[in-house]
């Protein structure tokens, strides 16, 4: 891992989708929206005083929270304490989350509950909260208690830290094997939509490398927006935007202990106004925004999975159902054979078509078209010749689109992931040493 000076964050200003209306916040982050502030301290996690290892994201008052979280059996003991402190049904008020990286706190019994009840205890008396207004998270090796002293000495040196400006610390205090920092916001006018004068904002950060096919959360992400949400709608707008999102990356098939996604709407951008209404055009732009950072953090983990080389966006049309488009695109997505032959610049097309057909989604095989960063190589189920050194050139690129039409029905999906490199094993193979 290299210095905290160098590592660079990853350029996501080509990942916005194309939103009228959205503006990217240069540098922009989980405290770039009004009412917030973060921090990101080496606390003690790690043996490496250089490193980051303890992120703190602050509203300036208790505001709406709404998360979502790993349905993982094994969750982790943060989990189920967060769950708690949002009464058990994900959206509610808090104040502050707190992660620390190095040691997940999964697998560790009533003693890692007591020990997540505790941290939140800590750090709501270095804020100045009650307990149950600080959502908590931890990420790393599984297995392994928490130092509690560890918090009781890094709490308050966090809270010192806190400053409008310490998005990127926290998103590099969350890190464990990412090679980068992922946060991103965008920004819109409220003039058009009936808040002349306000800017809204929304941004976040996340971290995610391994262990990623998230089942309703990420690895860990944290979200804020100034926009004034109230927390039933905010948890509503959440999952939309998790499932179309964080929930479309598979870097290896596995879904982490520790998964959680929160979201914080401090309303400052518009403190006198009341919650958006639902179906008003202020919280269909707020959505949008939404949406678009999630899609941007959740391209972002893709891009920078475990020894990844590539940006893997696989698209299926022509299903039969949205569940069996989603079917077919994650088992090409999640194929070892695909993967390691898009590291090898192989355009082996064949071995997309038999990750399809064993997906469970239903189609004739003769109906299948496939395309490979745009190449066509099979048609109506039969190779079609394509220049295999053009196809090496595109290889170059920095994102490999695979397309694959089932020709069964007008549904589809887009799941993102990555190559299989020699990386992934070693880093997996050395991650507890």
């Amino acid at each position: 891992m290299a210095g905290e000076s160098e590592i660079e964050p990853l350029n996501l200003a080509g990942g916005l989708p194309d939103y009228e209306g959205l503006r990217i916040v240069e540098g922009g982050g989980a405290s770039s929206a009004c009412g917030f502030k973060a921090a990101g301290i080496h606390a003690g996690f790690r043996a490496d005083p250089q490193r980051l290892d303890m992120a703190l994201i602050v509203a300036d008052e208790p505001c709406p929270c709404a998360a979502t979280f790993t349905q993982n059996i094994f969750c982790a003991a943060p989990v189920t304490v967060s769950r708690a402190h949002l009464d058990g049904v994900s959206y509610g008020t808090a104040r502050a989350l707190v992660v620390n990286s190095g040691v997940a706190n999964a697998a560790t019994g009533s003693k890692g509950l007591e020990a997540a009840e505790r941290v939140a205890e800590i750090v709501g008396e270095a804020v100045g909260c009650p307990a149950c207004e600080v959502m908590v998270a931890s990420t790393g090796v599984i297995g392994v208690h928490l130092n509690l002293d560890t918090f009781v000495s890094g709490a308050p040196l966090a809270v010192s830290a806190l400053d409008e400006d310490g998005g990127a610390a926290a998103a590099r205090a969350i890190m464990t094997t990412d090679t980068h920092p992922k946060e991103f916001a965008v920004s819109f006018s409220g003039d058009e939509i009936g808040y002349a004068g306000c800017t809204f904002t929304v941004g976040g950060m996340c971290k995610g490398s391994g262990m990623i096919m998230p089942n309703m959360a990420t690895m860990i992400a944290c979200l804020t927006t100034d926009a004034p949400v109230a927390p039933d709608v905010l948890h509503e707008a959440l999952r939309r935007a998790v499932n179309s999102s964080f929930n479309k990356v598979t870097v290896d098939s596995d879904t982490s202990t520790n998964d959680c996604c929160y979201l914080f709407a401090s309303g400052a951008a518009a403190p006198s106004a009341q919650p958006f209404d639902p179906a008003s055009d202020a919280f269909a732009l707020f959505e949008q925004a939404l949406t678009a950072v999630c899609e941007t953090l959740a391209r972002a983990m893709a891009a920078d999975g475990e020894g990844a080389t590539r940006l893997v966006t696989v698209r299926v049309v022509g299903a039969a159902t949205d569940a069996e488009a989603d079917a077919a695109a994650r088992t090409i997505a999640n194929s070892p054979l695909v993967k390691t032959a898009l590291f090898g610049h192989d355009a082996n097309w064949g071995r997309i078509a038999a990750a399809a057909g064993r997906s469970g989604a239903r189609f004739r095989q003769e109906d299948v078209d496939i395309d490979i960063m745009g190449i066509p190589v099979l048609r109506a189920g039969l190779p079609v010749p394509f220049s295999e050194e053009e196809a090496l050139r595109r290889f170059e690129r920095p994102e490999i689109d695979l397309d694959v039409d089932l020709g069964a029905g007008t549904s589809t999906a887009i799941i993102w992931t990555c190559d299989f490199s020699h990386d992934y094993v070693t880093i997996n193979g050395d991650y507890r040493t």
